[in-house]
């Protein structure tokens, strides 16, 4: 009898192709849509009806059975309420990364062996090794380890990654080739359960909006916010001011939550908007801690995805990292993650806590 694999779909091209995949290795693929959120977009439709829709016509052409499982409780309880706190203290935080480790490599591995899974898949863009560690995948603009990071080598020893050496060009053609109706649908963008809907106005549904001053580095008032949890550090475009003083444009270089000032500067390379050292909270390991506690450590670090890898140096006290980056950094946020890599092994990473020197870095 062949292993039983469990796939969790989305509806996209890459999950299909994945059980198209493993379908053609011979497994037993019994394929898995996650329903995580339950509310419908600004046109009042249900995407996820839509997205089932192309999971069952995927499933039914390749022939293998399929289920549908709703995770919205655990989503809200494990996810979306962390996601509403960390707006609340000023902060821009990533849910992909605890959605990964909370629900598909948690509540979705527990119902893949319920379901008798030998192992699960997913659509990802990573590849991993015999020792259970998370490697970049082979596409360099689709690779997805930088939201991997908090998924342990035990977890990902569980996991089959079938389309993480693919680019994503091959992936396409993979699914035109055989017939799947979804070779051609576009990829999904933004946060996982907002969509392409309008931010703020999700947002402010959630969380009461507190207006206030736009506030200068020499203390003047050059506009109003509309509430300091839509505005990120580093943003320029939606802040309503133009370009007075030296005509230069404005970004968001803090907040002031005591006070609910925005903080704005002019310039792309004001000083405000780059440092060099930060702090990481929430430490993880894929693998375990590669260094000693207090020693320094050598490694390369993405402050955001789709950043180029930046050369930093390490050094962990408990369950926070110091970030100490070779060059400046601009518009390290607070609430985002920082993740580091050793070549093309993802390490693990943090959630980033302080920005320590803010303009006292040379551009």
């Amino acid at each position: 009898m062949s292993e039983r694999v469990i796939v969790g779909m989305s509806g996209g091209v890459d999950s299909s192709v994945a059980a198209l995949l493993l379908k053609e290795q011979g497994y037993d693929v019994v394929g898995v849509f996650m329903k995580n959120w339950e509310e419908t977009d600004d046109n009042g439709v249900c995407t996820a009806e839509t997205d089932w829709e192309d999971v069952r016509s995927v499933c039914e052409s390749i022939g293998i059975p399929y289920y549908a499982v709703n995770f919205s409780r655990e989503y809200w309880d494990r996810v979306f309420t962390y996601f509403l706190q960390e707006y609340k203290e000023g902060r821009t935080p990533n849910p992909d990364v605890l959605c990964n480790r909370e629900i598909k490599f948690k509540a979705f591995l527990d119902f893949a062996k319920q379901l008798g899974g030998a192992k699960m898949a997913t659509g990802h863009f990573v590849q991993t090794d015999e020792q259970g560690r998370l490697l970049r995948g082979t596409d360099p603009g689709k690779d997805q380890s930088y939201f991997l990071y908090m998924v342990h080598d035990t977890q990902l020893k569980q996991a089959l990654f079938p389309v993480g050496g693919m680019t994503k060009a091959q992936v396409r053609a993979y699914a035109e080739a055989h017939g799947l109706s979804v070779s051609r649908k576009k990829d999904s963008t933004g946060v996982c359960f907002i969509g392409e809907r309008n931010f703020k106005k999700f947002l402010s549904t959630y969380l009461p909006a507190q207006p206030g001053p736009m506030v200068s580095t020499d203390g003047k008032v050059v506009g109003r916010h509309d509430g300091l949890m839509y505005y990120t550090m580093g943003q320029r475009r939606g802040l309503g001011i133009g370009g007075c003083g030296t005509g230069e444009s404005w970004f968001v270089i803090g907040k002031d939550l005591k006070n609910n000032r925005l903080l704005v500067a002019q310039g792309d390379d004001h000083p405000l908007l780059y440092s060099t050292k930060a702090t990481g909270k929430d430490l993880t390991w894929v693998c375990g801690q590669p260094m000693k506690e207090d020693e320094t450590y050598l490694c390369t670090c993405k402050y955001r995805y789709r950043q180029a890898d930046q050369p930093v140096r390490i050094r962990v006290h408990g369950n926070k990292v110091l970030i100490e980056a070779e060059e400046p950094q601009r518009a390290v946020t607070l609430g985002q993650s920082a993740v580091f890599y050793q070549g093309d092994i993802c390490l693990g990473g943090c959630i980033i806590d302080e920005v320590l020197d803010a303009g006292k870095t040379s551009v």
